[in-house]
């Protein structure tokens, strides 16, 4: 399926069931019970992976509770190395920091820019990239029924990557982020056009929107990848 296709069939799907956006929106903007929107995200993954074209129901709420903590540790666990990276440049930019030193103050000035900017590039193209990857985990997770260790099997995650092509994945997510972008920037000025109070119902629904298109859009990429390679 081409992307065009892809986003168009996953701005629709949501707009099956006005409903369940407005649930959960609500959940979603509730402490704790919003690991059970979190773990929806799985069942919308699940669902469009068995062919389905209608939201699921928020029903056995147990299991998708479940699923949004599976969802937190894989999150936490792909952000070590992330976190890693950037305390050891941290290290490396405060040995080079220019109150570290009373000789050569320009060049270590410029050493220290230099550095600190390269270090900022590197921490956002690392974040990137583990970024990308752990979509593509949360996928093969929903694929082997909620299984967490399915989001650490980095050869099947890399394959799936390869077969759908690091570019039409990259254009692909970014066109989810461009959309969701503008649809949360209207959602904040409504709600700031209707007293600022508006907020609290517009964005939380667009974020329900955006959770359902995304979760949509990518695992429709994704089934393409699984039919390529079965």
């Amino acid at each position: 399926m081409e992307i065009g296709e892809i986003i168009s069939d996953s701005v629709k799907y949501p707009t099956s069931d006005w409903t369940k956006i407005i649930i959960l929106a609500v959940i979603l903007i509730i402490p704790i019970v919003n690991f059970i929107g979190i773990g929806y995200v799985i069942r919308i993954m699940k669902g469009t992976l068995a062919g389905l074209d209608d939201l699921p129901d928020f029903e056995e709420v147990g299991e998708l509770f479940i699923d949004g903590l599976k969802l937190l540790v894989v999150g936490i666990v792909y952000a070590i190395p992330i976190w890693i990276i950037s305390a050891i440049l941290g290290v490396i930019i405060g040995l080079l920091s220019p109150a570290s030193t009373v000789t050569y103050m320009d060049t270590t000035s410029t050493a220290f820019l230099v550095t600190m900017m390269a270090s900022y590039a590197a921490v956002v193209i690392a974040a990137i990239i583990v970024g990308l990857i752990e979509i593509v985990a949360i996928l093969n997770m929903a694929y082997y029924d909620g299984d967490l260790g399915a989001a650490f099997r980095f050869s099947d995650i890399l394959n799936y990557i390869s077969t759908i092509g690091w570019g039409k994945y990259i254009i692909t997510y970014i066109v989810i982020a461009l959309i969701c972008a503008v649809i949360m920037a209207v959602a904040g000025l409504v709600g700031v056009i209707l007293i600022g109070i508006g907020l609290i119902i517009t964005i939380p629904l667009a974020m329900s929107f955006c959770y359902m298109f995304g979760a949509r859009a990518i695992t429709t990429l994704f089934s393409d990848a699984l039919g390529e390679t079965a």
